[in-house]
């Protein structure tokens, strides 16, 4: 008897062993199995939100900056402030609505709050001030070449107004403009000379009678390039085109009506538009479509013949929605193209006074805008 318990001795220790062993493995298992495992990293952002975001932390960072240097150089009480301080307080306007413009309903967390005292550090000054507008405008538009939709036409008008502004800026303090380092936007993208991927287009019908149907304008934000909309394309470059065909006429006519001062500005301007009628009707012909003949005619309102500067600046301001169309529809060459007539047009319609607005290119209700959240929304100067 003595030697059976002896010999089971050692099964019965290997029996706990296993036994032990294998209660631990399962409390491990089951304790690696509570532990959640590390949820993988939000995946960043489209590029097209990434520009929304960083334009409009651009424009608020700006405008607490313009807003600040119009307070000290109100304050300094030199009697040439005042120019310099209504350059600086429209800057500020001009970014608080651009700011307005580029909220989305998922900036819910509170923006910076802005400082209503001055700094001990040293302000920008005016030529600081320009220097940062016009390097911001020129990061919205190289934003607008790569970004979709209705956003890139957002980022290229609120590129083309900074770009305006830091100008004025410049001017109110007799610092040239050719010495921003950001004032040049790049030059207009080569005139198509055939059509996308050197494909040949279908036989073309004959251009329709009268003007084209306008594109119907896209959103911010809205996905419009790609497949699909190359007839919303060709719709959009022809209302451009249009535009500028009649753009010509209107000039041709204005020219004798000005006054001599304005008679310059006014044939170089004509001469712009000739060859942006000829670019216009290059691209829509390489997008495959038929280009609308110049029409022999077009019927001027008397108020534009007794005062054709105004008219003048009316007309300019009318082309930007349709530059606004192209921009959001087409990509490419095409977009560049457009974006630099946008440029064009509100540097024209601002030569003859007219607004071209916060966001040259977009039709905005200002009533409509979201307003700023109340940490950002208190401000030295400015709505």
């Amino acid at each position: 008897m003595k030697d059976d318990n002896r010999e089971n001795r050692p099964v019965q220790r290997y029996f706990r062993y296993a036994v032990v062993s294998f209660t631990a493995f399962l409390v491990l298992s089951l304790g690696f199995a509570l532990i959640p495992a590390e949820p993988p990293p939000p995946a960043d952002p489209p590029f097209s939100e990434q520009a929304r975001m960083a334009a409009l932390d651009d424009a608020l960072e700006l405008r607490t900056a313009a807003g600040l240097l119009s307070a000290a150089t109100a304050a300094g009480g030199a009697p040439d402030t005042a120019g310099k301080t209504a350059a600086v307080d429209a800057a500020v306007t001009l970014l608080t609505l651009q700011a307005r413009t580029l909220l989305s309903p998922s900036d819910s967390s509170p923006l910076p709050q802005q400082p209503t005292a001055l700094p001990t550090t040293p302000l920008p000054g005016l030529a600081g001030l320009a220097s940062a507008l016009s390097a911001s405008g020129v990061q919205r538009l190289a934003d607008a070449a790569k970004a979709d939709g209705g956003m890139a036409r957002l980022l290229a008008g609120a590129g083309t107004a900074q770009l305006l502004a830091a100008e004025d800026v410049a001017a109110a303090g007799g610092i040239a403009v050719e010495t921003l380092p950001h004032a040049a936007a790049g030059t207009p993208a080569a005139t198509p000379t055939s059509s996308p991927a050197g494909s040949a287009c279908p036989s073309l019908p004959p251009a329709p009678e009268g003007p084209p149907t306008p594109a119907a304008p896209a959103s911010a934000g809205q996905e419009t390039t790609g497949a699909g909309t190359a007839a919303a394309v060709a719709g959009a470059l022809s209302a451009a085109l249009a535009a500028e065909q009649q753009s010509v006429y209107a000039y041709q006519a204005a020219l004798p009506r000005l006054a001599a001062k304005d008679a310059g500005a006014a044939g170089a301007f004509l001469a712009e538009h000739e060859d942006l009628a000829a670019e216009a009707t290059a691209h829509t012909r390489a997008a495959c479509s038929a280009a609308q003949a110049q029409q022999p005619g077009y019927v001027l309102d008397p108020d534009f013949l007794a005062a054709p500067a105004a008219g003048l600046a009316r007309l300019e301001l009318g082309s930007l929605p349709a530059f606004g169309d192209v921009i959001a529809l087409a990509d490419g060459g095409t977009r560049e193209w457009a974006i630099s007539a946008l440029q064009s047009a509100a540097r024209r319609a601002g030569h003859w006074g007219g607004d071209p607005g916060p966001v040259p290119g977009v039709v905005l209700d200002q009533d409509q805008l979201p307003d700023l959240p109340a940490s950002s929304a208190t401000a030295p100067t400015g709505p």
